[in-house]
């Protein structure tokens, strides 16, 4: 009896030894776009500045290390690149999205395979969803086709070709999508999506919050939504309500999820160099990660990864052009910040319908600046100011309002910018994990998609399913006689760099006797005798190489 209890106890010691290790089961990444932690500090020092006891952000007692991100060949990445490394694993090139990159042999950061070169990569959420079954989610305040959401469901060597990138999100079907970019969805896409039984919501806020179904589409504004200090709370939701009713509908899915929200527009206020744009963004995203975090610790199964893609404009507080800035107050320092009712944006938004005798008190009432009479008469030289009483002849040499009224704003503080671009620093790292895996530490862009890779645990490799999702038709039908058509449709404007586009509408061809199957790229629906088909990845075209990516699966259909 004495050796049974002593057998007994030694089994009960041994048990919590034993106990099995939690496995993740949803993904949330959180990135705040272009946020360096200068970003970060200024924005936790505006908030203590309006509340003393209000010191700290949600996300700080997750901070526990530094991401380094670069492009395949450059120190300084743009969005592009830098979230498609997340995603795939392999570093690009600017403007490149989810795909191989071209290798640079002189200049690559980390040696790359020229014979891959454009090649898509499958991404960690067509991954979780392909081989994982898991439901997936966009949630950003950009335009839906943006770089940054591009990266998780898309592939391109040109981030402004929306025409190639909006239709393979659409067709990508990920399980909720809400953000910015109304103007850009395509009738056929919304039919699609109507069709595939989701709800969708065009500038419809009533709806987007009331709706019980858990596939759904809510787009705001046309292009990207507002910055956050000039939104409107009965048009657009915040991005913390927005990230609680994806993870309300995503969390059904009994497999898991990975939803990926962005605080996009913090990147574009730092392009501007607009202190209290970049604040009150920075701020939004924060209130953001609180419902995320909430989330993962009472589900007990969710990793949280908040990570920047990229720092951006070289934000300082302090600034040379104040004399002793380093021992300036708190109230010196955020006191004319904090008088700022509007982004740069959004104060030119109301000039353009105020008359020139109005704009002092305009400026006075937004910003707290008393314009001077010099001010005054720059911005009536401003090229671009509609009221204007100066002829066009005055104005010819002037800047745009957009730059003397950023300029005005940052003079008017103690803040400082050494550029209007994109950095190269670090950026920092902040993780929930409920596992004792927690990632620490300094890590590259690689790393951390090797690290989210493993926390997924999905029974294929990413490069698997690239091989098996995106082979290059001349190898899928090399057996089969096909052939490429492409038919011009027009001329076009590139949406970010305004330069001139061609668009063709391309058609793959391919037989096997009386089987006829019709690719067209962009899309999960190939036709085969007439007869669409519905496959489980897009496909995609590269006018490069005139190559088509696509199933191999596609083959066995012409047998």
């Amino acid at each position: 009896m004495k050796k049974l209890t002593i057998i007994l106890c030694a089994i009960i010691i041994a048990l919590p030894s034993c106990k099995q290790e939690k496995q993740i089961k949803n993904i949330i990444l959180m990135i705040p776009d272009g946020t360096s932690w200068s970003a970060i500090s200024t924005a936790r020092w505006f908030q203590r500045y309006q509340n003393p006891k209000d010191s700290s952000l949600h996300l700080d007692k997750y901070l526990c290390g530094s991401i380094l991100t670069y492009c395949s060949n450059a120190p300084i990445g743009d969005s592009a690149p830098t979230t498609s490394c997340y995603m795939t694993g392999y570093p690009s090139l600017v403007d490149w999205v989810a795909t191989y990159p071209i290798a640079d042999p002189e200049n690559d950061i980390v040696q790359m395979d020229s014979a891959k070169a454009y090649q898509p990569l499958i991404t960690l959420m067509e991954a979780a969803r392909i081989a994982g079954n898991k439901s997936t989610g966009l949630v950003v305040t950009c335009e839906f086709p943006h770089a940054t959401p591009a990266d998780c469901a898309a592939h391109s060597y040109r981030r402004g070709r929306y025409d190639w990138i909006a239709p393979q999100i659409v067709h990508n079907n990920i399980d909720v999508v809400i953000g910015g970019g109304v103007s850009i969805l395509r009738e056929d896409d919304k039919q699609y999506l109507k069709e595939e039984g989701y709800g969708v919501f065009l500038n419809q806020i009533d709806s987007f919050r009331t709706y019980s179904g858990d596939k759904m589409w809510a787009l705001f504004k046309d292009k990207d939504m507002s910055f956050d200090i000039d939104r409107n709370p009965e048009e657009e939701p915040s991005l913390a309500e927005m990230t609680g009713v994806a993870l309300k509908k995503l969390s059904q899915n009994k497999n898991g999820f990975v939803l990926m929200v962005e605080g996009s527009k913090i990147d574009w206020a730092a392009h501007a160099n607009d202190t209290r744009a970049i604040i009150d963004d920075v701020l939004a995203f924060d209130k953001a990660c609180g419902v995320a975090l909430d989330f993962a610790e009472k589900d007990g199964n969710t990793l949280v990864v908040i990570v920047p893609d990229h720092g951006n404009s070289g934000l300082s507080i302090g600034h040379s052009r104040c004399p002793d800035y380093a021992l300036l107050s708190k109230d010196q320092l955020f006191k004319n910040v904090s008088q700022y009712k509007t982004s740069v944006q959004g104060l030119i938004k109301v000039l353009h319908k105020t008359s020139p005798d109005s704009i002092k008190n305009v400026v006075l009432e937004l910003t707290g600046i008393t314009l001077s009479d010099k001010q005054y008469e720059e911005l009536l030289k401003c090229k671009d100011y509609k009221l204007s009483s100066l002829t066009d002849q005055q104005r010819m040499k002037g800047t745009s309002l957009s730059q003397k009224i950023g300029d005005m704003l940052v003079e008017n503080t103690c803040f400082g910018y050494t550029t209007h671009g994109h950095t190269g620093e670090e950026v920092f790292l902040a993780v929930y994990d409920p596992t004792p895996n927690r990632m620490t530490g300094h890590h590259t862009n690689i790393e951390l998609n090797h690290y989210l890779r493993r926390s997924l645990r999905l029974p294929q490799t990413l490069e698997t399913l690239t091989d098996e999702h995106f082979a290059k038709h001349t190898e899928v039908f090399a057996t089969y006689d096909y052939e490429i058509s492409e038919k011009k449709i027009e001329d076009t404007t590139n949406v970010n760099t305004k330069s001139k586009i061609e668009k063709f509408d391309v058609t793959l061809s391919v037989s096997n006797g009386s089987n006829k199957l019709s690719v067209k790229p962009y899309t999960n629906i190939v036709s085969l005798n007439g007869e669409k088909i519905k496959l489980n990845s897009v496909t995609v075209y590269v006018d490069k190489n005139k190559t088509f990516y696509l199933p191999r699966s596609l083959a066995k259909l012409l047998e």
